[in-house]
């Protein structure tokens, strides 16, 4: 007969997103169409087109699919997807609407543990949308509720690590201590999700909102059963209750057969408290799941039992081996495939349990060992009464007799409806309330049937079997280790976000020690060696910083992220030949990379082609407009060129594409400084270095554009504090000693060049300082000693030392006249 439309839509869904899971974009978008063909109407067509589009980096196209409904807000999906394209494309306001428009249809739930190998989560939960929201108002500069979504993500997920990353960014002061945290709220959803693994189907929602289906599932039930004869059609269930079965809708009638595909393929998992907790073992599901025509469907490993008097069953069954002193043969074979399927009808339809005038041939089929009918007891009234202990007996041997057989596979276990809690859907979408199921270690717990009996002789058998721990037990023990795993994950990346915001704070010490306090695993990897190396490259720790990008490039030679950095620190220390070999690489790596753009123009900077350098450090910006150090790099070129105003232009550009950019506005700086506009230097050398406050250079230039100013003292005071931020570097030494002997402190200036002769013994500023503050001593042999060894370091700036020597030929006939 021909198929019904919402069948033919979940197997379209399925293959879609079989096709997205396994990365064959091309062929999902193909069926993604061939969706939206079939079911124009709905919501999710329109979704997963453009969630197709948008894995193949057609953002435009996902952005026109998704526009109708995502501008809505109608649908969180449709809208997630479009504000996803938003981003991308630049349509932030857009973007931003949408996600406002659909947050009362967010999921208030973390997704956390939903993700398995047969579920994922339905839409976007908070977190995600919030994190996304978060972005969006981040680029339309907006930063006050930038800020305040990324707590919201922060607060429903603290692994929203690229949330943390943009506040820390966008130079917020968090606490990490607060934010990687294990909140109530957090815990309380992710122990209930993760340990069920599975996410319920909400059938609340209306029939606008998006249902995502159970995707990475394929179909238990291939489209041959429904052409030929069910071998349960005997005994069809007449409920009419349709059932889901991974995302396929199957009638009413085919619910049987359903429930025996759907358990040999399950993978249970751990439910709300009084839920047995089962597991399938991992094997090859695609063969399991689908039992193959004119063959016996293979049985689940069990342990194999000693029979005698085997007798082979009908074809389509597996072998059931009879009890010790029975008479084997086709009644008995007929007695167990008839109990098989009362016990299939029975958890299809929980009604079937009862006895009834018309059903009594189940109770007469129930033996002792002598053969005689078993008379069922009635059940006890109370709600907690024991069982007999031979119906336990008789029970565990039943479902060992079914694990064995091939004719059921559902797993062994029965029971009535009073004997353990009712089972929450949440366990598959396709159980339909059942709960079957196998137990993982193999032994098969007791059931508990009180319509069933059997003699003494079988009592020993149950001293085989291993009793399980109990429920409740067993699921607060795996919420004890989930909650743990959870605390230690947080407890590394509190120590990763620590070093990251002190980075990004510019408080490179403390990342450091951060960084190095991880185990040698964690800092053995890409990200955590570039981070390292930028931290001492902030510190102007050029080759410390070079060692750290280079065991980097052996690590990971195909990264590109912070190459530019490691092409600059090549730059300072001049190695021409390694950073040409660096920009080489990195250009036949990735063409279109603004990185390699980036090392390349440093390189031709490096060999002093200032007008390739240009061409190259604007090819990177055409790439990236967003990629700030690529405006700096101009800018540094232009004033390498004396073209003030276009690198005045650069930098200011690099400063629209990223405010918290110091380097420019250091560049702007430099550039007043060179212009003699000393005080609108000092303001943007003063924003700079608020937002990098430990950079001594930054401070330096405060202090040389007051000196400029003649203001001694402040110079001073910012000399100073940059010694001690940076106490080899000899330039900062040299200005502050300097700035002391123009204020007549000579000792202080005098134990300052005495450290810095020790730091930079081949400079002649530092002789010719300390000739003329020996002249100021009236230590005329040192200052002369002083003044030829700067003449010897510096022969062009003769001139310039002769004349303090002579100054203090001067100064000597001076004193003789004196005297006479």
């Amino acid at each position: 007969m021909t198929p019904t439309g919402p069948a033919i839509t979940g197997q379209l869904r399925q293959i879609i997103y079989y096709h997205l899971d396994n990365i064959s974009y091309d062929n999902a978008l193909f069926f993604a169409e061939r969706l939206a063909a079939h079911d124009p109407r709905s919501a999710e067509s329109p979704y997963l087109l453009a969630l197709c589009h948008f894995r193949l980096g057609d953002h435009h196209s996902a952005y026109e699919i998704s526009k109708a409904l995502g501008c809505r807000g109608n649908n969180a999906s449709c809208s997630y997807i479009f504000a996803q394209c938003c981003l991308v494309l630049g349509q932030y306001k857009d973007g931003i609407v949408a996600l406002e428009k659909s947050r009362s249809l967010w999921s208030r739930k973390s997704s956390l543990g939903k993700h398995t190998v047969v579920t994922r989560a339905q839409q976007p939960d908070t977190a995600s949308v919030a994190c996304l929201l978060g972005k969006l108002y981040r680029a339309y500069e907006d930063k006050k509720k930038a800020i305040v979504s990324f707590e919201e993500a922060l607060k429903f997920n603290p692994f929203m690590w690229d949330a943390f990353t943009s506040l820390c960014d966008m130079g917020v002061n968090v606490r990490t201590a607060n934010i990687f945290k294990p909140n109530d709220m957090f815990l309380e959803s992710l122990s209930m999700d993760q340990l069920c693994g599975v996410l319920s189907e909400q059938k609340e929602g209306s029939t606008a909102n998006l249902v995502e289906p159970q995707p990475k599932k394929p179909s238990n039930r291939p489209a041959i059963f429904d052409t030929i004869a069910d071998p349960f059609d005997s005994q069809k269930s007449t409920g009419g209750n349709e059932v889901i079965l991974g995302t396929n809708f199957l009638s009413g009638e085919n619910d049987v057969m359903a429930k025996i595909n759907a358990a040999r393929s399950r993978i249970t998992f751990p439910v709300e408290s009084g839920v047995e907790i089962t597991e399938t073992p991992t094997a090859n599901q695609n063969e399991s799941a689908v039992p193959r025509i004119g063959y016996p469907p293979e049985p689940p490993q069990a342990p194999a039992r000693k029979t005698k008097n085997v007798h082979p069953l009908e074809s389509g069954l597996a072998d059931i081996p009879p009890r010790m002193g029975y008479r084997g043969g086709t009644k008995r074979t007929q007695r167990l495939q008839d109990k098989s399927q009362d016990e299939l009808l029975s958890e299809s339809n929980p009604g079937l349990l009862r006895p009834s005038a018309s059903g009594v041939s189940g109770i007469e089929r129930k033996r002792t060992v002598s053969g005689q009918p078993a008379h069922p007891r009635q059940p006890s009234e109370e709600p907690g009464a024991p069982q007999r202990r031979s119906a336990r007996i008789n029970m565990f041997r039943g479902a060992n007799a079914k694990a064995n057989s091939g004719a059921s596979t559902v797993g062994g276990s029965r029971e009535l409806k009073k004997a353990r809690p009712p089972v929450s859907r949440i366990i598959r979408p396709s159980s339909s309330g059942s709960n079957v199921g196998r137990a993982v270690s193999g032994n098969r717990k007791p059931l508990e049937e009180n319509n069933m009996d059997v003699d003494q002789a079988e009592a020993p058998r149950i001293k085989e079997t291993h009793p399980q721990p109990s429920i409740a037990r067993s699921a607060e023990s795996e919420a004890v280790k989930v909650e743990e795993v959870v605390r230690y994950l947080l407890e590394l990346l509190k120590k990763f976000g620590s070093g990251y915001l002190a980075l990004s704070q510019y408080r490179c010490s403390d990342a450091l020690a951060f960084y190095t306090s991880l185990s040698r695993t964690h800092q053995d990897t890409p990200w955590v060696l570039s981070q390292m190396g930028r931290a001492y490259y902030e510190q102007a720790a050029y080759p410390e910083a070079e060692k750290y990008y280079r065991r980097l490039r052996i690590l990971a030679p195909t990264r590109l992220e912070d190459m530019e950095v490691y092409s600059t620190i090549l730059w300072f220390l001049k190695r021409e030949t390694d950073l040409s070999f660096l920009a080489h690489e990195l250009v036949d790596l990735s063409w279109h990379s603004p990185q390699a753009w980036c090392a390349l123009g440093n390189a031709w900077s490096l060999a002093r082609d200032h007008e390739q350098a240009l061409r190259c450090f604007k090819r990177a910006t055409q790439l990236n407009p967003k990629f700030a150090y690529a405006f700096t790099l101009q800018g540094h070129e232009h004033v390498s060129n004396e073209e003030y105003e276009k690198a005045l232009t650069a930098y200011r550009q690099a400063i629209s594409a990223d405010r918290r950019h110091y380097n420019a506005y250091y560049g702007i700086g430099r550039v007043y400084e060179k212009l003699g506009n000393y005080d609108k230097a000092y303001v943007h050398f003063h924003s700079a270095s608020v937002i990098n406050p430990t950079n001594a250079v930054l401070i330096c230039c405060i202090g040389n554009v007051l000196e400029k100013q003649r203001h001694i003292v402040k110079a001073l005071s910012f000399f100073t504090k940059a010694t001690e931020l940076a106490p080899h570097a000899a330039q900062t030494r040299y200005k502050k000693a300097r700035a002391l002997l123009a204020l007549n402190q000579l000792g202080e200036a005098q134990k300052e060049l005495e450290i810095l002769k020790t730091l930079a013994p081949d400079e002649a500023t530092v002789h010719f300082l300390l000739g003329k503050l020996y002249k100021s001593l009236n230590d005329k042999g040192s200052a002369v000693r002083h003044f030829t060894i700067a003449l010897n370091l510096d022969p062009k700036a003769s001139q310039q030392i002769k004349e303090a020597i002579e100054s203090l030929e001067d100064d000597e006939s001076y004193d003789d006249s004196m005297m006479g």
